[in-house]
């Protein structure tokens, strides 16, 4: 959400070019991918320790790119903050997952994704404020920096989960090749769930970073508007993704992913479409829904395929590695072909088809996995 509100200042700052822009996106979304070998360490090391180091990591980089002087540092270390992030994201998901009861599960997850839609909110709502700041764009990274130093001092009491200690206690959490899952029967749900993410991530990942950038300069809205539509449609969308949860745990993950993938794939085709500041802002409501809660329904699916010694590693290759290609592929693809048609808006709605895709396979190649302990559900999928 950060780079999404700086965005059109950042290239009327360092006067770079859509395309430019967008290149800089993908190359900092690589860093969700370098992720993997911090999110692999938490089936070694422990999921407690790798969230204290992912939380100080990210708050450093995010320091320094408040401090970037060019451009290319600029990408650099948002590319480092990212992989902080990333694994941060990813590992507290494992963990809630081993934590909860199979029954709420995927409230809870929903949960976690909201808190994450919820520090969206904030961004939107003081990033136009934060530009104005004598240290424009860089102010809205260097005041970030205390609420992460107070998570890093909240976290100090967190203990391990008590699966990965008995995984533990029984030896099955030592040093381990880098292509396990590969050799073992689940190697074939790490492509099913990897194809699902990437083709979220072509619709999710530009779907919210560019409508401030759609808006200011297609559809005729002032940056002040701009910044309050994306705040209204954060906050209207907010209960909507703390229900997500609960709507996977109450009509399974297959039926409850098909309703938020739609809406979300309706709001990514029509805010981009339609005319008028107020239409715009009340479509965007479901894209920012879509884009909120699109990632609670494979988070739910993701932690539950796999068995605890290899979830983490299992998560992140189904999600860094091979289910970030859309991630990292789309805002590159979005701005080129933006540039060459003349026009961001007609070319961020068509990415909506890739989340009905998605629908398509989730129903074709998994399992359900409602109310069941991860005991049985790995033992599923395998």
């Amino acid at each position: 959400m950060a780079f999404g509100q700086v965005r059109p200042h950042l290239r009327a700052h360092w006067s770079l070019s859509e395309s430019f822009a967008g290149n800089m996106y993908s190359v900092i979304s690589l860093g969700t991918i370098a992720a993997y070998a911090l999110v692999r360490l938490a089936d070694r090391v422990g999921r407690r320790p790798m969230l204290t180091a992912t939380i100080a990591g990210y708050t450093s980089f995010t320091f320094l790119s408040g401090l970037a002087p060019d451009p290319y540092t600029y990408t650099a270390v948002q590319a480092l903050a990212r992989v902080f992030l990333v694994a941060e994201w990813a590992i507290s998901f494992v963990f809630a997952a081993e934590e909860f009861p199979a029954a709420r599960r995927g409230a809870v997850i929903g949960v976690i994704q909201a808190c994450n839609a919820f520090g969206a909110i904030v961004c939107a709502g003081v990033a136009p404020l934060l530009v104005r700041a004598p240290w424009g764009w860089r102010t809205v990274y260097l005041v970030a920096i205390p609420p992460l130093l107070l998570i890093m001092y909240a976290r100090r009491g967190l203990r391990e989960t008590r699966r990965f200690e008995s995984e533990r206690s029984a030896g099955h959490t030592g040093a381990q090749s880098l292509f396990r899952i590969f050799r073992t029967p689940h190697r074939r749900t790490v492509f099913k769930l990897a194809a699902l993410w990437s083709l979220m991530y072509m619709s999710s990942n530009v779907a919210v970073a560019y409508w401030k950038d759609f808006a200011v300069t297609e559809a005729g809205l002032t940056d002040g508007e701009a910044g309050a539509s994306i705040a209204i449609a954060a906050v209207a969308s907010l209960p909507l993704v703390f229900v997500s949860g609960r709507l996977l745990d109450a009509i399974g993950r297959r039926h409850g992913g098909a309703v938020i993938f739609g809406v979300g794939a309706l709001g990514t085709a029509l805010c981009y479409t339609l005319d008028g500041r107020w239409p715009l802002t009340a479509t965007l409501v479901l894209g920012v829904f879509g884009a909120s809660a699109m990632p609670s329904v494979l988070n739910a699916l993701t932690t539950e395929m796999f068995p605890t010694h290899m979830r983490a590693d299992a998560f992140a290759w189904c999600n860094n590695l091979l289910g970030r290609v859309g991630y990292v592929a789309a805002p590159a693809i979005v701005s080129n072909v933006a540039d060459h048609v003349g026009a961001l808006g007609p070319v961020v709605a068509a990415t909506a088809v890739f989340p009905l895709l998605a629908v398509a396979l989730m129903y074709a190649l998994l399992p359900e996995t409602r109310g069941l302990e991860l005991e049985r559900t790995s033992a599923v999928a395998g």
